[in-house]
C-alpha cells in the first residue's frame, strides 16, 4: 500500500502539469445541500471530449477508501478516452471515517450531474469505471443505484474489491468503509456479489492473477454472479501482474489490456 501511495504522490504532481488546460471541475455539493462538514471536498474532475462518440466514463479511483488516487486511477485516463471521443470524469469523492453511505451518496450525485450535461456535452451513454476500492464504489452504485437516473450503462472494474467478506475483503477497505467490527447485516449488504441482478450494467473487469494486495476471487465471484443473472462480462486476467498498476505504461500488459478495453468500448450494447 505504501508504495501504491508514493507513485500516486510522484504522479500526481506531473499530471497537474498536464491537466491543467483541458479540464473544469465541478463541486458536486452546493453550500446547505448536506449538512457534513466536508461537502466541499467531493469534486468531479471534468475531460470533455473535443468531438464525443456519446459516451462518458466517471471513474472512482483506489485508495482503499482512505485516500483517492486522482491520477493514474483517474485523471491519467483522459487523453486514452477523449482520443476515442468518451469524455472522462473523475469523481474525488468523500472518504468514509466512519459514515459508510458517504462515498456512494457521492457517486450517486456525480451520476445525475453528468446525466443532467448530457446534451450539453454530446453524452448519450454513462459508464463507471472503478479501480480497486474504487472498484468497490463502482460495484455498489451498479448494483444498489437508486433509480434509472443513477444507474450506470456499463462497468469498467479494475482489480476491484467487490466483497465486504472477510476471506474475499482487502481488509483495510473494509475496516476503513464499515469500521473494525461490522455487523454481519451490514457486511452482506456491501458485499455487492450478493446483489447482482439481471439489471445490473455489463461489464469489463481486468486484473492481475499475481494481485497481492486485493484477492482475485473479488473479480471471479462478481463475474460469475453476472453470468448466473445472464448480464454480459468480459472479464480478462493475466498471469503474473501485481495490484494497482492503473494506467501505467510500465505493466506488461498495458497495451493488452487497453487494448481490449478500447475494442469493448467500440462495441454496440
Amino acid at each position: 500500500m505504501m508504495k501504491k501511495i508514493f507513485f500516486c504522490v510522484i504522479a500526481l504532481f506531473s499530471v497537474l502539469i498536464m491537466s491543467a488546460q483541458s479540464e473544469h471541475q465541478i463541486q458536486i455539493w452546493a453550500d446547505g445541500e448536506i449538512a457534513d462538514e466536508d461537502y466541499k471536498d467531493a469534486v468531479l474532475h471534468c475531460y470533455l471530449a473535443d468531438n464525443p462518440n456519446g459516451k462518458a466514463i466517471i471513474a472512482f479511483p483506489g485508495g482503499g477508501y482512505e485516500y483517492v488516487c486522482m491520477s493514474y486511477e483517474g485523471w491519467d485516463f483522459a487523453p486514452i478516452f477523449n482520443k476515442e471521443g468518451i469524455s472522462l470524469f473523475v469523481l474525488n469523492y468523500r472518504l468514509p471515517k466512519g459514515r459508510y453511505t458517504v462515498p456512494m451518496a457521492d457517486a450517486e450525485k456525480a451520476m445525475r450531474i453528468v446525466r443532467s450535461h448530457a446534451a450539453e456535452w454530446g453524452i448519450n451513454e454513462i459508464g463507471i469505471m472503478g479501480s480497486s476500492a474504487g472498484g468497490h464504489l463502482a460495484t455498489t452504485l451498479a448494483t444498489h443505484y437508486s433509480d434509472s437516473i443513477t444507474r450506470p450503462d456499463f462497468q469498467i472494474l479494475l482489480y476491484p474489491v467487490v466483497s465486504m467478506e472477510k476471506m474475499v475483503t482487502h481488509l483495510g477497505s473494509r475496516n476503513a468503509l464499515l469500521g473494525n467490527n461490522p455487523d454481519q447485516e451490514l457486511v452482506h449488504k456491501y458485499s455487492n456479489e450478493y446483489h447482482v441482478t439481471k439489471d445490473t450494467p455489463r461489464a469489463f473487469i481486468i486484473l492481475s492473477a499475481g494481485d497481492k494486495g486485493v484477492n482475485p476471487r473479488n473479480s471471479l465471484n462478481y463475474a460469475q454472479a453476472l453470468v448466473d443473472n445472464d448480464v454480459r462480462v468480459d472479464l480478462h486476467m493475466y498471469e503474473g501482474g501485481y495490484h494497482g498498476f492503473g494506467s501505467r505504461e510500465s505493466y506488461s500488459e498495458y497495451g493488452q489490456w487497453t487494448g481490449e478495453l478500447l475494442y469493448w468500448l467500440r462495441k454496440k450494447k
